[in-house]
């Protein structure tokens, strides 16, 4: 279909191009309909139509394109948008019609830059049961379609319209949590399922997230999610990530995911546990009795979570943490390293 070259459109739809501030009825684009959804300004104006015009109207429309051009329509950059309207603004039967059309073909659809996008729409409009059907026909493809460029947005969709009750797929989430937690778009779908579902469906997700912890926050992808946790999590959850950075804050900090998870976790932690990770900052390591600030402060990486932590110190702790900080700046500009200069500028430490 797509946008049709002069030499090939018709005249009709040369015509329309040409007078579209004329007023234009769907009836004069009998025979038609599947030529002008294929083009950017005929697709416009019928899905206009769809939203104004009553069921014969619509019916016109319709039987062009059902049951022999649907699929070409789907997959087509304009005519995707003509199915999505009848999504939208079709009868009853229409749409049941549609969504049978769009259910025998769901998985290469779900992973087509433009079928997707009917899908979606389709899962929006449809009634519950054919949602579940859509979702029994998915279902052995789940880990394809999460990891499809397209196919990802199709689940994040199911999880934010369908019922939780009917989104059967979850269990093999958390069976697959590592593979999926560590990709570009399997992150997105697991961070959207711990955003919009109730805590009893995504239990199973967190505890298979829970058991690999140190490995997601030192990975590209997975570090995301773990900081969605520090950031919109039950305190619980919160606390377990928690307890694997104490003890290990200064070696998390040097790595390039990890340090992102450190600095959220400064942010998004209580009071006590903050205090317990800074505290972490200013003990001296063993056996040389090093001092993890002057280690952090030389660090691409590490220095930005002590400069979080410069910002996020309070009470007691926060002299303490300043004349620590401001002990090792002399040393500092003796280094070859630039990266502790932001600590020297820092208004906190030139107080």
């Amino acid at each position: 279909i797509n946008n049709l070259s002069p030499s090939t459109r018709s005249s009709l739809l040369e015509e329309f191009r040409a007078n579209r501030d004329k007023r234009w009825t769907i009836k004069e684009l009998h025979g038609y309909i599947i030529e002008f959804s294929g083009d950017q300004h005929g697709s416009r104006f019928i899905q206009q139509q769809l939203e104004e015009v009553g069921d014969d109207e619509k019916q016109q429309v319709f039987q062009e394109i059902v049951p022999h051009k649907t699929d070409d329509l789907i997959r087509d950059v304009f005519g995707n948008y003509v199915i999505q309207k009848f999504f939208e603004f079709g009868t009853p039967t229409q749409k049941d019609i549609l969504a049978k059309a769009v259910n025998e073909q769901i998985v290469d659809l779900s992973l087509q830059i433009y079928g997707c996008r009917v899908v979606q729409k389709a899962i929006e409009y449809i009634s519950e049961d054919q949602q579940a059907d859509f979702i029994h026909r998915l279902e052995p493809h789940i880990l394809t379609c999460v990891k499809d460029a397209h196919g990802n947005h199709v689940i994040q969709k199911l999880v934010e319209v369908v019922k939780p009750e009917r989104l059967t797929f979850l269990p093999l989430l958390a069976d697959h949590i590592l593979d999926v937690a560590t990709h570009p778009y399997g992150c997105r779908v697991l961070q959207r399922c711990l955003e919009r579902l109730p805590d009893r469906y995504t239990r199973s997700l967190l505890e298979a997230i829970h058991r690999y912890t140190v490995e997601l926050m030192q990975d590209q992808y997975g570090n995301y999610v773990i900081q969605f946790i520090l950031e919109q999590g039950h305190d619980g959850d919160k606390a377990i990530v928690i307890s694997h950075i104490q003890g290990n804050l200064v070696n998390l900090a040097h790595h390039k995911y990890a340090s992102n998870v450190c600095e959220k976790a400064l942010i998004c932690t209580d009071s006590a546990n903050r205090e317990l990770l800074i505290n972490e900052m200013m003990d001296l390591l063993p056996p040389n009795n090093e001092s993890p600030i002057l280690i952090m402060a030389k660090d691409q990486y590490a220095n930005y979570v002590l400069q979080r932590a410069l910002s996020v110190v309070d009470g007691e702790q926060k002299d303490l943490f300043f004349n620590d900080v401001k002990s090792m700046l002399a040393v500092l500009r003796r280094s070859t390293t630039t990266y502790y200069r932001p600590l020297v500028s820092s208004t906190f430490v030139s107080q």
